[in-house]
């Protein structure tokens, strides 16, 4: 996967190149920094950026700038990445405008010119405003991927058994999202047999069950011994004790759970 953008736009050039070296410095092995000298520049690499593709993670504009200032720029380009962290540059007579633009445009942060050293003025905000992009925005490492419709129960039904037991997955919208179309024609699955479910390692489910789904991914639905001392129905706080408890009195306990483990807990 390509990396994600991060894109600064300042008419000042010697100070569009500071920043672009700053940025490349601290998070160039993740990110890929494109730079624009104007508003309009910027908009237009936005919209190229969207045309291919591409995901852009965080915008930096500069508030002073002709035609079109940081905050225009930060307001249009809502229309282009509605996630992306968007964040103005500004000096220190502007802050109260800058104040104002984060409620009022709702803009996520402003730095104030200089931001040198960025150990100490740059990096510490930029690294909150990255790690929160990256927990919203991309999928975990080694995820399961449901494809299907918004407000499809069976797909519903699916999302929910995966996240009440703990397992990293991404959605995507058959109705929204380009990459879920090209999964489900590349599968050869008819859109009215969603939803999909790809594994990590390649196979792919359609309108599976709970148990086929739990057992793809690790989870035991059959009992491994034919004689039980103990078999608890439920697996609550309360009778999860209770099988801890029958197990250390050494019964051969089994516990058969319809959901995931933990209940309302």
């Amino acid at each position: 996967m390509a990396k994600p953008v991060l894109v600064a736009v300042d008419d000042d050039e010697q100070e569009l190149q500071l920043l672009r070296r700053d940025l490349e410095r601290g998070y160039g092995a993740r990110y890929r920094v494109l730079t624009a000298s104007s508003g309009r520049e910027a908009l237009e690499t936005l919209r190229r950026l969207k045309l291919e593709q591409e995901t852009v993670a965080l915008l930096l504009a500069d508030q002073r700038m002709p035609e079109l200032t940081g905050v225009d720029v930060l307001e249009q380009a809502v229309a282009f990445y509605p996630a992306a962290k968007r964040v103005l540059l500004t000096t220190y007579p502007d802050a109260e405008a800058a104040i104002k633009a984060i409620k009022t445009v709702r803009i996520d942060h402003y730095l104030t010119k200089p931001w040198q050293p960025p150990e100490q003025n740059l990096y510490p905000a930029l690294n909150d405003l990255l790690a929160v992009w990256e927990t919203c925005s991309l999928p975990p490492t080694n995820a399961v991927r449901v494809v299907g419709y918004r407000f499809s129960p069976r797909a519903h039904e699916t999302r929910d058994f995966l996240a009440r037991n703990c397992v990293p997955f991404q959605w995507l919208d058959i109705e929204r999202d380009e990459e879920a179309r090209r999964l489900v024609a590349r599968a050869g699955v008819k859109a009215s047999r969603l939803p999909l479910v790809i594994f990590p390692d390649g196979t792919q489910l359609v309108q599976p069950t709970n148990a086929e789904v739990a057992e793809k991914i690790g989870l035991k639905i059959h009992p491994e011994a034919e004689f039980y001392d103990l078999v608890i129905v439920g697996s609550g706080p309360a009778v999860l004790a209770a099988s801890v408890y029958g197990a250390s009195e050494g019964l051969h306990t089994i516990m058969i759970e319809r959901h995931a483990p933990g209940g309302q807990a």
